[in-house]
């Protein structure tokens, strides 16, 4: 008979949680040559929703010697996106190749891009164990770190069912156990562990509460076949301002169609029709989604329409919380914050939250910073990352669902002040950042950051170019405001208009996709990451 192999007594790191943000973490610190010990609930691969991915992944993964993994792997190229988000306009595109041909992202089944990552981590080095679930954490009573804090977590139960061929047991008796670590990463995914049961300080933005329906289709088309922008995503708002549609290509030849709606309106809809999910889900995409339409073709197949699982549902829900740290632990991915998909920001911020929270364990094992100042870091990336997201898709928002609708409601604003360092100087001219953040500087930021999605074509920038200094035109050149733009931009030329604005758009956030540079420039408590393997941690700025 076998013996089952079971989770050590002790870890230096535990990881809870095996998917991109658990994974990334485990296999850094594996490679830094910590102990480290991952304890995932699922068998992988396992499904998981979340397909499309931004150019910022290459970096990340090359960090962790990942990269050639994934791009011989097979996946779809995405060369960028397509958004048409006002049926009276021709749709926006982002160019992720224009520059650089190399510099793309993928569309991928998460199935296989997760298991993938898992299995990644453990050659890297970390122990890592499936179908193992943490049911329950300890705390050390006395070891709280100040008086506002809670306390530190110190062991974690965990259960699993045993297998056939077990000694001694029957199939399906459940063995159970308990680990004790010194320093515990919480990525156990929208369960979220440590803010749901032990901090109870996850807070859900009221003015994203979506819901998501979506299938996979057959014998469909590609957006702009033959082109550089072939296989791009395509994202459409519907036309009732209801939601919007995503449209995902996959390497085993069907497409990801999803609805995301606003969940009031949503079931609002259904009980007026009286439709089962499928026929429901086939109905908005008929009426409501005409572009979406056009690339499903007269040949599209929904596949397995004739199981009832062929369109599956889930809530949208974007929520956060004030911290996603504490006394020897760390929170990431979605166990710490979750933001409508409309950007594909997923697997990037939980890229970012994997790595900041090895960066600041490594930075308090190994001396770099007391570990109250390394939870303050993590803190302050973590939150500033996600804020910076959260007004890209705000900004979206206020044009799906019209000027009037309330996008900033339960918007605090004491996340927004770091987030503004990068985009105030782009939107008011001045690098005045210590006030407090406005409400209305929140709506000129929103409309700002929404012009990364206009509709700008390489025949309309090779154009303008020709016309004003091309050096303007330059992603690294500084950024300019309306002021600034309309010295060097002629009285009532609106193409030259709608470039120069979509560039400038986009330098706030290039920084974020390029894991490196921001870790190592950007500042958070007069620290920046070292990211060299062997010394990560952190340093004065």
């Amino acid at each position: 008979m076998a013996t089952m192999p079971l989770p050590p007594p002790h870890a230096q790191i535990l990881v809870i949680g095996g998917g991109p943000a658990g994974s990334y973490a485990a296999a850094i610190l594996a490679r830094e040559g910590f102990d480290v010990v991952l304890l995932e609930s699922a068998k992988f691969p396992r499904y998981h929703t979340g397909e499309s991915l931004l150019p910022s992944v290459k970096p990340f993964l090359k960090f962790v010697g990942a990269e050639d993994k994934v791009k011989n792997y097979g996946f779809t190229k995405k060369p960028g996106g397509a958004a048409k988000l006002n049926h009276h306009k021709r749709e926006g595109y982002t160019d992720f190749v224009a520059l650089d041909p190399e510099s793309g992202s993928w569309h991928v089944i998460r199935s296989e891009f997760d298991d993938l990552l898992l299995k990644h981590a453990e050659e890297c080095g970390a122990k890592v164990f499936q179908e193992t679930q943490v049911t329950e954490l300890q705390f050390n009573p006395n070891s709280k770190y100040s008086d506002s804090e809670p306390q530190r977590p110190v062991a974690a139960v965990w259960s699993k069912k045993a297998p056939s061929d077990n000694d001694g047991l029957a199939v399906n008796d459940i063995i159970t156990g308990e680990i004790k670590f010194d320093y515990l990463i919480d990525a156990s995914g929208r369960r979220g562990l440590m803010s749901t049961r032990y901090l109870h300080n996850r807070k859900f933005n009221q003015s994203l509460k979506n819901v998501a329906h979506w299938g996979y289709w057959t014998i469909v088309n590609k957006y702009m076949p033959g082109t550089t922008r072939e296989g791009a995503i395509w994202i459409e708002a519907l036309t009732d301002e209801s939601g919007w549609v995503w449209y995902i290509p996959l390497h085993d030849g069907s497409t990801s169609v999803g609805i995301v709606m606003d969940e009031s309106r949503s079931s609002e809809k259904r009980r007026a029709s009286k439709q089962g999910l499928q026929d429901f889900y086939l109905s908005q995409l008929h009426h409501l989604a005409p572009g979406t339409m056009e690339l499903i073709g007269a040949r599209g197949k929904l596949r397995n329409a004739d199981n009832s699982n062929a369109v599956r549902s889930a809530s949208d829900y974007s929520y956060s919380a004030p911290t996603y740290s504490g006394d020897h632990f760390r929170i990431a991915g979605d166990a710490g914050a979750f933001i409508d998909p409309f950007f594909s920001s997923g697997v990037h911020l939980a890229f970012t939250g994997g790595l900041s929270a090895a960066v600041t364990i490594a930075a308090s094992i190994r001396g770099h910073a007391p570990e109250t100042d390394a939870c303050q870091w993590h803190d302050a990336k973590f939150s500033t990352s996600y804020t910076r997201f959260l007004l890209v898709v705000l900004g979206v928002y206020k044009q799906i669902r019209n000027q009037e609708a309330p996008v900033l409601s339960d918007v605090g604003e004491d996340n927004f002040d770091k987030a503004f360092e990068s985009i105030r100087p782009v939107i008011q001219g001045t690098a005045d950042v210590g006030k407090v953040v406005t409400e209305d500087e929140l709506q000129k930021t929103m409309d700002f950051v929404l012009q990364i999605f206009g509709p700008v074509t390489p025949d309309m920038q090779k154009s303008v170019s020709s016309r004003i200094d091309p050096k303007l035109l330059s992603p690294t050149a500084p950024a300019m405001n309306a002021v600034d733009m309309a010295k060097v931009i002629d009285a009532g030329d609106e193409e030259a208009r709608i470039v120069l604005s979509n560039i400038n758009a986009w330098k706030p956030l290039r920084p974020l996709l390029q894991p490196s540079e921001n870790f190592s420039s950007e500042s958070h408590i007069g620290r920046v990451a070292i990211l060299e393997t062997g010394k990560l941690g952190l340093k004065g700025a």
